[in-house]
């Protein structure tokens, strides 16, 4: 059971402790205030864990500060929609919104070699008026002889440039806790010149430490990318355990599966499920079409495969996309080979902007015949 409380509820007034104090008669129950900063509002949720049927739930509907009461239907309590009842709520971060509506494109390395090369990138979205970018310090590789990233000693100054060209929000994948304390230092070293959604690849898409750890901080949203075997439910799951811990400001990336099936692209391509992941949860949804395709193989129609699949996710409703660019894929020291060049930029920008303004013509005719069918309350 979920009780929202209206906005204007101080989360540690009276009519929260009236509340708490009504349900100390029932000992099996255990609460649990969440805060939730969305877009337009702030959220105070308590959310009761354990046998709830027997907790009235007209009684709390009718307490001062309530708005309303969810009961609990399915098992994603912290991230789900609850057969429609609970709307999504999204969050802002550092200046930008993330919510089922946005539409952000994240651009870069998917591991840092060269400041030249980073510094191109960021010169180029600014110059696009981009202020969101992926920029991978820690690289887990599958030979323990590749180049797995520059870590710590890149922070520093990759921080300083995102500043000096005005990036926001750099999504970047954690590998191990210790990670997220160097971030913290070297944003704090360089006085928070730019912000860091932290990233959970889909190597560590079950390592549940990790994800407890993430969870546990508040200061950096999470973008949760899908396990390649995993299924849809594991990976909600997992989203559940960073929620539990406290932090609910997380995206759900996919990235495709690990299929022959997807031959001869790198991975069977999953972009269908956005509308299913904005159903069940009130998560905005990412597509990463560089992964899932890996490769720069091109359409008898001049378009790039990997257009064609992030045209996929877009015209599905995602929320954000995370794309490979590098200055010189060929001196790329990782996943060289499917990255997009600098020259690539300004056609996929204009081809993705022409797909969302097709999936937004199509929202809009969705919701004029649901409005139709249901009539105004629907």
């Amino acid at each position: 059971m979920i009780i929202i409380l209206k906005p204007e509820i101080d989360p540690s007034g009276t009519e929260i402790r009236n509340i708490l104090d009504y349900l100390k008669q029932f000992p099996d129950i255990k609460s649990q205030i969440s805060g939730i900063r969305g877009t337009s509002r702030v959220v105070t949720e308590i959310y009761l864990i354990g046998p709830t049927h027997d907790v009235p739930q007209e009684i709390i509907e009718r307490m001062p500060g309530v708005e309303r009461v969810v009961r609990v239907s399915s098992k994603y309590r912290q991230i789900g929609r609850h057969g429609g009842q609970l709307r999504g709520i999204g969050f802002e971060y550092n200046g930008i919104e993330f919510n089922q509506n946005a539409f952000h494109m994240f651009f870069g390395l998917c591991a840092v070699d060269t400041k030249e090369h980073v510094e191109t990138i960021f010169r180029h979205l600014n110059a696009y008026g981009i202020k969101t970018a992926r920029m991978g310090a820690y690289k887990p590789r599958t030979s323990p002889y590749d180049f797995q990233g520059h870590g710590r000693g890149c922070l520093n100054w990759l921080f300083e440039l995102a500043g000096k060209y005005e990036i926001k929000v750099i999504a970047m994948e954690v590998l191990r806790p210790e990670h997220i304390e160097e971030i913290v230092e070297a944003l704090k070293e360089t006085g928070h010149p730019t912000g860091i959604m932290l990233q959970i690849g889909t190597r560590n898409a079950q390592n549940f430490e990790l994800l407890k750890a993430v969870g546990s901080q508040t200061d950096f949203p999470v973008l949760y990318k899908r396990g390649m075997g995993l299924t849809i439910e594991e990976s909600l799951n997992a989203c559940e355990y960073i929620a539990s811990e406290g932090n609910r400001n997380i995206v759900f990336c996919l990235r495709g599966v690990k299929s022959m099936m997807g031959l001869p692209h790198r991975n069977l391509i999953d972009f269908g499920q956005v509308p299913v992941i904005k159903r069940l949860t009130r998560l905005s949804v990412c597509v990463d079409p560089t992964h899932s395709v890996g490769s720069k193989d091109i359409a008898p129609d001049g378009i790039y495969d990997i257009f064609h699949a992030a045209s996929q996710g877009v015209i599905a409703g995602a929320n954000m996309l995370l794309v490979e660019f590098h200055p010189r894929p060929e001196k790329a020291l990782c996943d060289g080979p499917q990255a997009l060049t600098m020259k690539d930029m300004e056609h996929f920008i204009e081809d993705m902007r022409l797909v969302r303004n097709c999936y937004l013509e199509r929202k809009a005719l969705g919701e004029r015949r649901l409005f139709q069918d249901l009539g105004p309350n629907a």
